[in-house]
């Protein structure tokens, strides 16, 4: 199969693939091999379930092997607007988990020595204007006073740690870190398999019907009857349950990653923490365990990796953040979807009896996806609903969803136009 990714090629972790029986009978079947469906896995099996993951493609084919890598804590909303909309139950339990998320994450990789290039130094969230560093100054005035650890830098401390004295000031963030997003969950698939779980690749689920107060899953190889079904396929869904494609707005992320570089490269975020700015058209870097820097931005790769218009984009920005680099080559680029929700906040759907889907994750697929396994985990042995990190509710399009959809696809592709000439 073609490799989707950089992150494909270089994750020390190998693959994992596996074959369906004609029939097989489980406690929970999963739909989708990636950070939701497998965290699902993992936790399951560890309490005692038997578990069926199925993968259309293979593991980490959507949005997980396609990630930034960045193990980013809470969400792209400020602390007071999570709490605004999530109300005073809800909204301090969602931060506190999610500001815990990054350390859960780690203590998975520490726990079953997932290869997979972590990093704990933090990430920057960097201000791309004045305005931008206002909203950080807002951010951090909050985060203190829920007692996080997360600095604010003014324009000469960023410069340091990022080596480009382009932005105005950052936030960091010392909660999180980054990861080689492929190897992370292939080594979730292992621990996974590892606890009791089936994984079957290559196998799509073509139908999901009613029978006997249990789900029967059709597939190419047989069937799979399960008490209780998981959609972890988030961006990724495709027409399995009617509508559900419908409750998200999609958008794509481009990124390039240049050759291993030279010891000309080491003024480069010399922490290796991930970076994404505060413009409305985001961008992220990031340096890798080889010495690459990775650099993306919201939209489609266009042309090909060592040319064309996304190739030119790349070279213009890394050459106004980092000039002392000079010209340098790419050797892959890729983009993956990520599902936008109105008011960026994930959501846990409940499509009929005893079937759930995690979705809407708006760009935050590591964490999101992790926590919200434990949490599917926790609500098939009995949990009470009420003690999870959201309300479970009931499916909602959102009717604008392909319009916007179309019109941020053309307002990137623009965007990748100005910023090359």
């Amino acid at each position: 199969m073609t490799q989707i990714s950089l992150w494909d090629r270089s994750s020390i972790e190998e693959d994992m693939t596996g074959t369906a029986t004609q029939e097989a009978k489980v406690d929970v079947a999963v739909v989708g091999g990636g950070f939701t469906g497998l965290s699902t896995a993992l936790h399951c099996a560890q309490k005692g379930l038997s578990v069926q993951v199925i993968e259309a493609e293979k593991i980490g084919f959507g949005g997980s092997g396609r990630n930034v890598g960045l193990v980013n804590a809470s969400v792209w909303l400020p602390p007071a607007d999570v709490r605004k909309q999530l109300g005073d139950n809800y909204g301090p339990r969602f931060l506190k988990e999610f500001s815990e998320a990054p350390e859960y994450v780690f203590n998975l990789i520490e726990q079953h020595q997932i290869r997979c290039e972590v990093t704990k130094t933090g990430t920057v969230h960097a201000a791309h204007s004045p305005t931008g560093l206002r909203s950080l100054q807002e951010r951090h005035a909050e985060w203190q006073r829920l007692g996080a650890p997360v600095d604010l830098l003014d324009r000469a401390e960023v410069a340091k740690l990022i080596g480009s004295d382009v932005f105005y000031g950052g936030l960091v963030d010392h909660r999180a870190g980054t990861v080689n997003p492929m190897g992370y969950c292939r080594g979730l698939a292992r621990a996974a398999m590892a606890a009791g779980a089936k994984i079957v690749t290559g196998t799509r689920v073509t139908k999901l019907a009613r029978e006997n107060n249990e789900w029967i899953l059709e597939t190419p190889n047989g069937q799979v009857i399960a008490k209780h079904v998981i959609l972890g396929t988030n961006a990724y869904t495709d027409e399995l349950w009617p509508d559900l494609k419908k409750v998200f707005t999609m958008i794509h992320y481009f990124q390039l990653a240049t050759n291993s570089l030279g010891p000309e490269a080491d003024h480069i975020l010399p922490g290796r923490q991930g970076l994404w700015d505060t413009g409305q058209i985001m961008f992220s870097v990031r340096r890798d365990a080889f010495n690459r820097i990775v650099i993306g931005s919201m939209g489609k790769v266009i042309g090909a990796t060592e040319k064309g218009l996304s190739h030119r984009w790349a070279q213009k920005q890394i050459k106004r953040l980092f000039p002392a680099l000079g010209d340098i080559q790419f050797e892959e680029s890729w983009h993956g979807q990520i599902a936008m929700t109105p008011d960026h906040l994930p959501r846990i759907y409940e499509l009929a009896d005893n079937i759930y889907t995690p979705i809407g994750y708006n760009g935050r697929g590591i964490t999101t996806g992790t926590v919200f396994g434990r949490a599917m985990a926790n609500l098939l042995t009995g949990a009470d609903r009420t003690s999870l990190p959201l309300p479970i509710t009931t499916l909602k399009t959102v009717p604008t969803a392909p319009i916007y959809s179309r019109f941020y696809e053309t307002a990137f592709y623009a965007n990748q136009v100005f910023k090359s000439i």
